[in-house]
C-alpha cells in the first residue's frame, strides 16, 4: 500500500513519544513492502530561509519536511495559530506531492495535523485513518476551562468524528476517546505502542560512568525521564523524596527531560531543600539515557495522566526496576508485583512505599525487571504492530461526506456525568 502519514514530530524533531511511534511504524511498514511518505516539519523557530523544505529518503521512508511560514508566531505563545500555519505549509507540500503520487490511505497522528490530513485525504479521495495519542481533557484532568483547552478539544473531536478508521494506543484511551468525542468504542481499534529491544544493552564502563556522574557516593539512584508537564506527576515524586531519603539516606534523583513545568519543579525542590539531591539533567541523548537507565536502582513514572507510557517499555528494555502509577495505559503495561510495582496516581505515600520496597530488596526488583523485559517480544513487537496497522488501512473505506458542527464543551468536568 501507499501510505501518507502526517505528524508534527519525527526524528530528529522529537517532543515526546509520538516521534518514536511514527518513526518505528513508518520503518516497519516499509520493511513489509509498503511505500510510506511522512509529511512533517523542521524544528520550531526556523523559517524557509534557515530550513527550507526538504524531500529525502531515510531508512526507506520518504520524509518531506515543511518550512515555517514567514508569519511571526511561536508554538509557546500562539499554539493554535502556529498549528494552523504548520498545517497550511503541509497542505501546500501535500498538494505538490499529489500531482505525481497517489496514496491509498492518509494517516493522521494527533490533533495538530487534523486540518492538513482532512484536506489531503479529501483531495486524494482516499480513506483517512487517525490515531489519537492523548486528549486535551485528559491532560487537564477533565477540565476545559480556558479557550485554548476548548479549541484543542474541538479539533480532537473533529478528527475523531471525521476519520474513516480510528486507532488508540490503549484500552484506557479507547474508553476515554469514546466518552469524550461521542464515538462508538466498537469502532475504535486498539494497537499498543511498541519497543525495539536491540541496542538497549550498555557496556559496563558506560554504566559505571553514569553511576559516578549521578550518584558519586554510591547512594541509591532513582530516575525519571520524560516530558516535564504537570500531568507527568514529577511533583508527586519530589514530594515523596524526603521520606524516601529518610528511609534510604543519600538517595538521589535524576530528572531527565524538558517541559513547561521545569521552573515549578526546580522551585519545589528548593522549597523541600532537595537541590543537592536532585539532578535536573535536561534532555539526555539516547546513549546517555540508556546508560542512566542501566545505572538506576529504580525508574519512577508518577504520571497522573498517561495514554500509553512508552517510557515504561524503554525501562523494561533496559531491564531497569520500574515503579509506575496506574494512570491510563501504564495500568495495562505494568503488572503490579510481577513486572514492576504500581501505585494510584497522585498518592505520595504509595510512591514512597513502592520505592522503599524496590530499594530494600534488589533481588526481587531484578526479578520483576527481567519479567518485564521478557514480555516485550510477545506483546509489544513492532512487526506485529505494523501488521495490525496495515490491516486497519486495508479495512478502511471512504465514508459519505458529512458536514459537522461544533461540539458542545462540558461546562464542568468532562469525565463526570
Amino acid at each position: 500500500m501507499r501510505v501518507l502519514m502526517l505528524s508534527w514530530e519525527y526524528p530528529p524533531v522529537v517532543v515526546g513519544g509520538l516521534a518514536r511511534h511514527v518513526h518505528a511504524l513508518a520503518r516497519h511498514l516499509v520493511r513489509d513492502g509498503h511505500e510510506v511518505v511522512v509529511l512533517c516539519r523542521h524544528v520550531a523557530g526556523t523559517d524557509a530561509e534557515t530550513h527550507p523544505k526538504t524531500d529525502r529518503v531515510v531508512e526507506g521512508v520518504r520524509i518531506i519536511r515543511v518550512a515555517e511560514d514567514p508569519m511571526h508566531v511561536t508554538f509557546e505563545r500562539d499554539l493554535v495559530a502556529w498549528t494552523l500555519a504548520m498545517g497550511h505549509a503541509m497542505i501546500r507540500a501535500g498538494i505538490e506531492l499529489l500531482r505525481g503520487w497517489q496514496p491509498d490511505v492518509v494517516h493522521a497522528h494527533d490533533w495538530l495535523v487534523t486540518h492538513p490530513a482532512i484536506a489531503l485525504a479529501e483531495s486524494a479521495r482516499v480513506p483517512l485513518v487517525g490515531t489519537i495519542h492523548a486528549t486535551e481533557a485528559g491532560r487537564h484532568s477533565g477540565w476545559l476551562s480556558h479557550p485554548l483547552n476548548q479549541q484543542v478539544h474541538s479539533v480532537e473531536w473533529w478528527l475523531a468524528n471525521r476519520v474513516d478508521a480510528l486507532i488508540t494506543c490503549s484500552q484506557a484511551m479507547r474508553r476515554e476517546v469514546a466518552h469524550l468525542f461521542e464515538v462508538s468504542a466498537e469502532d475504535i481499534t486498539v494497537i499498543h505502542n511498541g519497543i525495539e529491544e536491540r541496542g538497549w544493552q550498555v557496556p559496563e564502563d558506560e554504566i559505571r560512568q553514569a553511576r559516578e556522574a549521578h550518584s558519586p557516593g554510591g547512594a541509591p539512584l532513582l530516575l525519571y525521564f520524560g516530558r516535564l508537564e504537570w500531568e507527568k506527576g514529577v511533583q508527586d515524586l519530589l514530594a515523596a523524596l524526603p521520606a524516601i531519603r529518610k528511609r534510604h539516606p543519600g538517595t538521589r534523583l535524576v530528572v531527565a527531560g524538558k517541559g513547561r513545568h521545569l521552573e515549578e519543579l526546580v522551585e519545589q525542590a528548593r522549597r523541600l531543600r532537595l537541590m543537592r539531591a536532585v539532578d535536573f539533567a535536561g534532555h539526555l541523548s539516547d546513549r546517555d539515557l540508556r546508560a542512566a537507565l542501566a545505572a538506576a536502582d529504580a525508574v519512577v513514572l508518577p504520571s497522573r495522566y498517561e495514554p500509553f507510557g512508552i517510557v515504561a517499555l524503554e525501562a523494561a528494555a533496559a531491564k531497569a526496576p520500574l515503579v509506575a502509577s496506574t494512570a491510563g495505559g501504564l495500568g495495562e503495561l505494568v503488572v503490579d508485583g510481577e513486572t514492576g510495582l504500581a501505585f494510584s496516581p497522585g498518592d505520595v505515600g504509595a510512591i514512597t512505599s513502592a520505592v522503599d520496597t524496590v530499594l530494600a530488596d534488589a533481588e526481587a526488583a531484578e526479578r520483576r525487571a527481567c519479567a518485564a523485559q521478557s514480555r516485550l517480544a510477545a506483546d509489544f513487537d513492532w512487526v506485529r504492530i505494523a501488521a495490525a496497522t496495515a490491516e486497519v488501512y486495508r479495512r478502511a473505506r471512504v465514508r459519505e461526506p458529512e458536514d459537522l458542527g461544533r461540539p458542545k464543551i462540558a461546562t464542568g468536568n468532562a469525565f463526570e456525568p
